[in-house]
């Protein structure tokens, strides 16, 4: 187990590595200058501006300075808000996007299952039907699409809640359920098919034949195997959680990470974006290498060191 966990360690750190990598020389064969826009500006003052944020020094100088500000997690000030550091803005506006993924993350999983279990046990009978065209649909439909359509009829026109903003647990409903609803389409078609697998084995028939219930053969024997593509599909679900909040943040003018994720790239603020960038990838790789551990902790059947003949 510490092996495994040590190798799995050390791919996350050379992911890490190349992710870095990646984000520095793509941001410096952009055209441009974080100052460019900043018509006002004389050259002198863009130099200084320059020589102040380490712009005018070689590349391979600037490199060896956005690795090591890397890896101390001190990402310096950023170029566009005077004052503030990109550390003080992830610290300020991560536990918002914290918030609204981790509650999109509880009605996607909770609702998937749910719809996913009940299509499975009414198998092409009115409830799989109904199951089946909620989960095609979350699939179908985008996010930001959801998000205008919540804002028109539930905030605007029935007014249910609010149309935007970030001032209490209401605000965050319409934005969670926007995240939520594709994933929750995936998580359902995934429970589905992998309930109707387990239906069919042995175990499942012997439980009924014992004359258990339907919904107690599902909670104490068929639903644990019936998660493992679910498990799986946490790492994925994390990824689009965080990255889909970049817009439903901007729609709902949330003032989380996301939006100032989006704002820093276009303002060209080299420090935010590539903080930001280096934020999110520790987070992702950790929720892959927390779904491996989950996954082998679910089904005691995988082995981490690999089957031994």
């Amino acid at each position: 187990m510490l092996r495994y966990i040590l190798k799995r360690f050390v791919y996350m750190l050379l992911a890490l590595f190349l992710i870095i990598t990646a984000t520095f020389f793509l941001m410096r064969l952009a055209p441009g200058s974080p100052f460019a826009s900043e018509r006002d500006f004389p050259p002198q003052i863009e130099e200084q501006l320059n020589a102040k944020y380490g712009l005018d020094n070689p590349w391979y100088i600037q490199y060896k300075d956005y690795l090591i500000d890397s890896v101390t997690f001190d990402f310096g000030e950023s170029m566009k808000y005077k004052g503030r550091s990109t550390n003080d803005i992830i610290a300020e506006s991560f536990p918002i996007s914290l918030t609204l993924g981790m509650q999109a993350m509880f009605i996607a999983i909770g609702l998937g299952i749910i719809l996913g279990v009940i299509s499975a046990l009414y198998h092409n009978k009115f409830p799989d039907y109904t199951a089946t065209v909620i989960a095609v649909l979350g699939i179908s439909v985008p996010s930001f699409i959801l998000a205008g359509l919540f804002q028109y009829y539930l905030a605007y026109e029935f007014k249910l809640f609010p149309v935007s903003g970030w001032k209490g647990y209401i605000y965050s409903i319409l934005p969670s359920l926007a995240i939520a609803f594709t994933h929750m389409g995936f998580i359902a078609k995934l429970t589905r098919s992998s309930m109707l697998e387990q239906n069919n084995s042995d175990y499942v028939k012997m439980a009924r034949a014992k004359g258990l219930g339907k919904w107690k053969v599902v909670f104490k024997h068929s639903l644990r195997n019936a998660l493992l593509p679910v498990i799986t599909y946490l790492g994925p679900l994390a990824a689009g959680v965080i990255t889909g909040s970049f817009i439903i943040e901007q729609i709902f003018a949330i003032p989380g990470l996301g939006r100032h994720f989006v704002t820093s790239i276009t303002n060209r603020d080299y420090t935010v974006i590539m903080g930001t960038t280096v934020f999110y990838s520790i987070i992702l790789l950790a929720a892959v290498f927390i779904v491996d551990i989950l996954y082998s902790l679910i089904d005691p059947r995988i082995k981490l060191k690999g089957a031994k003949k």
